[in-house]
């Protein structure tokens, strides 16, 4: 009889926070700099044999549980129970043969192949962490909206939390930049930028950081591609089919549970992929995911439910809140008759996009673009 999945997931994620319990990163200096070639104080970050192997153990019997939490095997086929344990157990293994010299080449490394190496690693953890949670925790709320609002706003604390409890709660400098925006000097021109790799390009003659550029231009490729993904597709007209109607879906042969497991991955592992691309610039910390997580969804409520394009116009009117609130605090606004600029509380800064919602939901209950119901 198979464990219920819910408890089989409680137990997968217990046993694999045992497994990185008290595992120090800041040993590591992977997020400091080191100089190339130079000598890095790799023996510091190892642990006693025993405990490795204790690791090891504790990754196993996390497998164990998520491979115990699958669906019911057919004809004797135990591949797909136990294909979880064994693949951390095979990782494990990797760990433990190649901890040193993989840990020593990565901070060898220049600092593209280590940003590119950091993009390709959160998105794939991202991705497997959104399929786990979907198919183990989301899935039984499908019919209970609020329910899975409630579970994963729980769950991004439970998770900040988390990573505290096994990795510190400490902050870490950010990842060094991509050669193409670390060069301290000012670009005039496109050619000038690519040529010497800049950390600032000139706009309207004032200093703009080139890597924002590339945070915006990360932006909108996400949201176009999943634009053009959603409406262009079959794999995206299933997605929008199957929300309207799963039975009907379902009816045609289409797998909608395994459809709807695969959007919730790639949401999170381009969630994940957006952490990676922000680190450089805003650094890392547990808790920068709920930094954003009220932001995000405020351009949603402001963009209107269930408005794609409205919540990419949500976020646009958030940012230039938030711009606004800051310009305010830090240089304040020069009324007539006063010498001196009139400068706000940090507060107002942190409440502008929440005082931006109030006012649009004052002219519009539904957001700018949603659809009144009933």
């Amino acid at each position: 009889m198979p464990m219920p999945r819910a408890l089989s997931g409680f137990g997968m994620v217990g046993f694999g926070a045992m497994a990185f319990w008290n595992h120090n990163l800041g040993k590591l200096v992977a997020f400091g700099s080191t100089v190339p070639g130079g000598a890095i104080p790799t023996p510091l970050a190892q642990e006693p044999l025993g405990l490795v192997f204790a690791r090891m153990a504790a990754m196993t019997v996390a497998g164990l549980c998520g491979g115990w939490g699958m669906e019911r095997t057919r004809s004797g086929d135990y591949s797909r129970s136990w294909g979880v344990p064994a693949g951390l157990l095979l990782l494990g293994v990797l760990m433990l043969s190649g901890r040193e010299p993989i840990e020593r080449w990565i901070l060898e490394s220049p600092a593209d192949l280590r940003f590119l190496l950091a993009i390709w690693a959160g998105a794939l953890a991202g991705g497997a962490l959104g399929a786990w949670m979907e198919a183990t925790l989301i899935r039984p709320l499908y019919a209970r909206p609020i329910y899975q609002v409630l579970l994963t706003l729980g769950l991004s604390y439970v998770g900040t939390e988390l990573v505290r409890v096994v990795w510190g709660p400490g902050n870490y400098a950010p990842l060094p930049r991509p050669s193409l925006f670390a060069a301290p000097c000012l670009a005039s021109s496109v050619g000038e930028w690519l040529r010497q790799g800049c950390a600032s390009f000139n706009v309207l003659g004032r200093p703009f950081p080139t890597y924002r550029l590339l945070i915006i231009g990360v932006g909108v490729a996400m949201w176009a591609g999943i634009g053009l993904l959603l409406r262009w597709t079959r794999i995206g007209i299933a997605v929008r089919a199957a929300v309207e109607d799963r039975e009907m879906v379902e009816a045609l042969g289409i797998p909608v549970r395994r459809l709807f497991t695969g959007v919730f991955a790639m949401g999170s592992a381009l969630a994940a992929l957006g952490g990676v691309v922000a680190t450089p610039f805003l650094g890392l910390s547990p808790a920068m995911g709920l930094e954003f997580l009220l932001q995000a969804f405020i351009a949603v409520i402001i963009g209107g439910m269930g408005h794609y394009g409205g919540a990419a116009v949500g976020a646009f009117l958030v940012g230039l809140a938030r711009a606004f609130g800051d310009y305010l605090v830090t240089v304040g606004i020069t009324l007539p008759g006063l010498t001196e600029a009139i400068r706000f509380s940090p507060a107002i800064a942190r409440a502008s996009t929440v005082l931006l919602m109030a006012v649009i939901l004052l002219l519009r209950p539904s957001g700018l673009f949603g659809q009144k119901t009933g």
